[in-house]
């Protein structure tokens, strides 16, 4: 192949990745039976919630509780407007840049099968989004702070 071909090639791959309405750290799912939700899981490896993509990147239990949402940016918010943390590499970071929640691939042990999904409730409205702080350094920790818990400080 030539140089210009090679290029050519690069610029279609680029522009079809930039062309996604997945937020960046949120990849299209790789299993053909969940094409429009990833599960999220918690630090033993529990599935308990999942980002509902069809619907506006809100997270739910798996109950149908809509419990926070992902904006273009990646960052999770409550329903309350409230700055809750980040989404990227996978993985749910904190304010401290510790991880909180995982998807399967991101996950530090084997995951658990996931449960049936509830119907989803109504969606509460969602408050004036607060400023994202500065993003702290990552950390190797695991938040103490369960994954649900996390999710459910930005209700109303």
């Amino acid at each position: 192949m030539n140089t210009k071909s090679i290029l050519g090639i690069i610029a279609i791959v680029f522009l079809v990745g930039c062309a996604t309405s997945y937020p960046v750290g949120l990849k299209p799912p790789v299993d053909s039976t969940s094409k429009s939700a990833t599960t999220l899981f918690d630090r033993n490896g529990s599935p308990l919630a999942y980002v509902a993509r069809d619907d506006e990147f809100t997270i739910y239990s798996f109950n149908g509780e809509p419990l926070a949402y992902l904006d273009e940016d990646n960052n999770v918010y409550g329903f309350d407007g409230r700055h809750l943390g980040w989404f990227e590499v996978n993985i749910i970071w904190n304010h401290q840049g510790q991880k909180v929640g995982f998807t399967a691939d991101s996950c530090p042990v084997f995951t658990q099968l996931e449960p049936f999904k509830g119907s989803k409730q109504f969606k509460p409205f969602k408050g004036l989004k607060q400023f994202a702080p500065f993003k702290p350094f990552k950390s190797t920790a695991i938040s103490n702070v369960g994954l649900l818990d996390f999710l459910k400080e930005g209700r109303n």
